[in-house]
């Protein structure tokens, strides 16, 4: 089916999700698939060139509708939610999937109070990077502008969705989602409210378009879309993450898994220690800035409270032989191996191992942290200073939760997700990553000798 004809088929059916009319899915032959996602995608790019026009105040109210709209209509989306968790929960879901998969009333509540926490931030859009006169009269400015069409690949995550939207209204983009069959319905539920309220303020409804409705094929034809999508952010587990980086043929901003560390120093106070690391473990333990392994100096004094709390709150310990040994006899464990150190449990399990030193917790982070979020507990002033000199990963933490590596807490109102790699972004993603640069140059006749 060529684009013109599925443009064709407009009159006939129209898909709440997207905006967009596209035959059934299982009607679709790949071909097909792609030339209804380059459709939506083209419909973005002019959605996004009208974003990228719109004044703050503008954006802002947009926002404001998005969080009015969701506490209006959050009976729905939660009835939605609903039969997307029961599924889950019928097809075996691990807890931590199925609690990411969940929202709730103070869930949907937090979503709506980080969208207007966007409002109140400033715009990036137009923020002069830099600037200067040349010798020559040349004025040059380098400014922040809209990256144009933003994509996302994610699973069982709807807050994402409200997420990226409310990030990418804010930074004048347009946003592609592709939400994951495992949220189908609350993403459904989801777009449709973000699309009215942005119609109800004038903006452009195909700022937020979903591609769920054609499955795995229309992820593949949305990582496809070179030249109709800027960037494509994936976000999930390492093996969602790792084939939209092999198979995209569209610039990837790579997000990745969190297996993160603690380094707890000899010198680290045990009142600290124990609130930190039931923070860092158990407060959400689903979810990517949870502590999966603990580092332990073998001169540490506090292994016995730590460890006991963490039994408490209902913690399996994989403890190297070191730890076992150093362990009251009355709190169980279970042997480590290496695949404990790799692992990103996101669940209520800890790798927990001794080191000697500085220098070897600093050996086993290189050598197995996927360069998320590592965090030292100290009092030590030289050993911080080390530690955050020779850990190369996105966030560094001194004496404080591992959780904090998160958008709204760092005061970007919101994250797209947290980058591990070196480009243009890194961390939390928030407003300013989802903009790029252009170099504005003012002459008054100038000429190149």
């Amino acid at each position: 089916m060529t684009e013109a004809l599925i443009h064709e088929s407009a009159a006939n059916s129209i898909d709440s999700t997207t905006g967009s009319s596209v035959p059934e899915p299982s009607t679709l032959s790949p071909a097909d698939v792609e030339a209804a996602v380059h459709a939506i995608a083209d419909r973005s790019r002019a959605a996004g060139r009208r974003m990228s026009r719109a004044n703050r105040a503008w954006k802002d109210r947009g926002l404001r509708a998005i969080a009015a709209a969701l506490l209006e209509r959050q009976a729905g989306v939660l009835a939605a939610n609903a039969t997307d968790v029961a599924a889950g929960k019928a097809n075996g879901t691990s807890a931590a999937l199925l609690d990411r998969l969940t929202l709730t009333d103070a869930r949907i509540q937090g979503l709506a109070a980080a969208l207007e926490n966007l409002a109140n931030l400033p715009d990036p859009v137009g923020n002069v990077v830099r600037g200067q006169t040349l010798p020559n009269g040349l004025r040059l400015r380098q400014v922040n502008v809209p990256m144009g069409v933003v994509a996302a690949i994610y699973e069982a995550r709807p807050n994402v969705t409200v997420d990226i939207a409310g990030l990418g209204l804010k930074s004048g983009n347009a946003v592609i989602l592709r939400g994951g069959t495992a949220a189908a319905a609350t993403n459904a539920a989801l777009v449709t409210v973000l699309r009215d309220a942005l119609e109800s303020v004038g903006l452009p409804a195909d700022a937020v378009q979903s591609v769920d409705q054609f499955g795995r094929e229309g992820a593949n034809a949305l990582m496809r879309a070179r030249g109709r999508v800027d960037v494509l952010i994936p976000r999930g587990g390492r093996e969602l993450i790792q084939s939209v980086v092999a198979n995209a043929k569209v610039p990837v901003i790579e997000t990745g898994e969190g297996n993160v560390h603690i380094f707890l120093d000899a010198s680290a106070n045990e009142e600290m220690a124990v609130e930190i690391l039931l923070n860092s473990k158990t407060q959400r333990p689903s979810v990517c800035n949870t502590v999966e392994t603990l580092l332990v100096h073998s001169g540490s004094t506090v292994l016995p409270a730590v460890a006991a709390a963490l039994r408490d709150a209902g913690v399996t310990l994989h403890a190297d032989d070191r730890i076992r040994a150093a362990l009251p006899a009355s709190i169980d464990s279970v042997p480590a191996t290496d695949e404990d150190w790799a692992t990103e449990y996101m669940d209520l399990d800890l790798a927990v191992a001794m080191v000697d030193s500085v220098d070897d917790a600093v050996r086993h982070i290189r050598t197995w942290s996927t360069g998320h979020t590592e965090a030292i507990l100290t009092n030590d002033l030289g050993n911080a200073e080390r530690f955050i000199a020779e850990i190369d990963s996105a966030a560094v933490i001194v004496n404080a939760s591992t959780r904090f590596t998160d958008g709204g807490e760092l005061g970007l109102g919101a994250e797209v997700g947290i980058s591990t790699q070196k480009l243009h972004a890194r961390g939390p993603m928030g407003l300013t990553e989802l903009t790029t640069t252009k170099w504005i140059v003012q002459g008054e006749g100038q000429i190149r000798s």
